[in-house]
């Protein structure tokens, strides 16, 4: 008697990563050597930014995505930190805002001109000071504009409203050891985080409330982390119910953090191990065992950091499926992920309508309670973005005035002025064209399309 293996179909099975050709990577780039478990490179349709190598200070390049070849030593840099800069993320409504995290206990955000730097950038739109130590975690609200989160090594986390440049919610007292990661949900409404005490978290921000909690979710939602042995895991669980996970895989006994990257509309999921030289991606499905392996790119030289630009800005011509901007210690490299297909229509099953850059509400409609999903786009007739609204900065003298309260906010949740502003600031208005699990990471948009779990 003979047995047939039985292969698992899928249309992504045969997705292949290919890196670019030298004169298309970005060279001469002295990546940063600070030790801190960021990507270290963010990405969107018009720049790529990766944290460099500063002195007297720290500081990140912007470059426009097609700047490639040799970087001169003389390029100008966002240099207006104080201490080395350990995160950065791209607004998802604005692809010429920018937020960074630093060691000098600020987060700032800065305004990238339509065609890229002339010169240094020193000073930011604005500056957000609220934490007491380093901070380690910047990541933009992605449905509801001018609200971002910062996560510092005070073990505080702060949401923002960056338009007004005060606080809206302090939460102080639900992590009681170093943050290592924090992803919103896809509407928004909620976020997890990974905390060195080894446990995963789900938090409510505006009610001020851990909905749910798991320890030792790694003995190290998607997680990575470790387990007592120090081997690295992938984990996927219901945020309804943590008692014990949809499926969990052990993958090597390397000790290099590992970056997950999810695309919500294709539930492939790209994993990342810093100091690695590969990129391993898995499928989640809606019938157990829930997590796929699909392939491994492998490479040569280890990779310091990692980039991953958003749908819109890949070629749906060629079956793009997604692109990363890989670190080494001189240069950074696109690798592309591709789906091979002989046609040359637009290929629906591979493009779906995808997030775009219009925010789905302003922050104050958020503060009141409203949650709404992205606002999506087709790709199909290669998406042009309408002109992106002025981003305004208005310092307002939190305690003269009025502001909505949120709802029914409970527990550490507070809202405050992020500084005490004079009583009359003029608005600044910018133009837009092992068991310790020691780097767990969620995954970014969590749960975004599955049917169960979701969040």
């Amino acid at each position: 008697m003979s047995f047939r293996k039985v292969v698992r179909q899928s249309k992504f099975r045969h997705v292949f990563g290919q890196p670019v050709k030298n004169d298309q990577c970005y060279d001469d780039i002295r990546v940063s050597r600070v030790t801190w478990d960021s990507s270290f490179c963010a990405v969107n349709p018009k720049f790529v930014a990766m944290i460099v190598e500063a002195s007297g200070g720290g500081a990140f390049m912007v470059l426009p995505v097609l700047k490639t070849g040799r970087i001169d030593k003389s390029y100008p840099t966002v240099c207006g930190h104080t201490g080395p800069v350990l995160d950065i993320d791209w607004c998802p409504h604005n692809d010429h805002v920018i937020a960074s995290g630093s060691e000098d206990c600020t987060v700032m955000v800065w305004q990238i001109p339509e065609n890229g730097l002339t010169q240094s950038l020193t000073e930011p739109v604005v500056a957000l000071e609220g934490h007491s130590k380093r901070v380690g975690i910047v990541t933009w609200h992605p449905t509801a504009r001018n609200v971002l989160l910062s996560a510092g090594c005070d073990n505080v986390v702060i949401v923002w409203n960056v338009g007004t440049a005060e606080e809206l919610y302090r939460l102080d007292s639900m992590h009681p050891d170093l943050i290592y990661n924090v992803s919103w949900s896809h509407n928004g409404s909620l976020f997890c985080s990974a905390c060195k005490d080894k446990s995963v978290r789900i938090v409510d921000p505006r009610r001020g409330v851990v909905v749910a909690e798991k320890e030792r979710a790694h003995e190290g939602i998607f997680t990575t982390g470790f387990s007592r042995m120090s081997e690295r895991q992938l984990a996927l669980w219901d945020p309804e119910n943590l008692e014990e996970p949809m499926a969990l895989q052990e993958l090597d006994s390397s000790n290099g953090a590992l970056l997950p990257f999810y695309d919500p509309d294709t539930n492939v999921i790209y994993v990342c191990g810093k100091g690695d030289s590969s990129i391993r991606y898995f499928e989640i499905t809606e019938e157990p065992p829930y997590i796929h392996f699909l392939n491994t790119f492998t490479s040569k030289e280890p990779q310091r950091g990692m980039g991953w630009m958003p749908k819109r800005g890949l070629d749906v011509s060629k079956c793009e499926i997604a692109r990363f901007y890989k670190l080494h210690e001189r240069k950074c490299e696109p690798i592309i992920m591709t789906v091979p297909r002989k046609s040359d229509l637009f290929q629906d099953d591979l493009y779906p309508d995808t997030a775009g850059p219009d925010a789905a509400m302003e922050a104050e409609e958020w503060v009141a309670g409203k949650t709404a999903g992205p606002v999506l786009i087709s790709l199909r007739e290669a998406y042009v973005p309408s002109k992106q609204r002025d981003l305004k900065i208005s310092k307002k003298n939190v305690l003269h005035e009025s502001r909505p309260a949120p709802a029914s906010s409970t527990g550490s949740a507070t809202r405050l002025s992020a500084t005490a502003a004079p009583t009359t600031v003029p608005s600044i208005s910018i133009s837009t064209a092992p068991g310790v699990c020691t780097a767990s990471h969620c995954c970014p948009h969590l749960g975004s399309s599955l049917p169960s779990p979701t969040l």
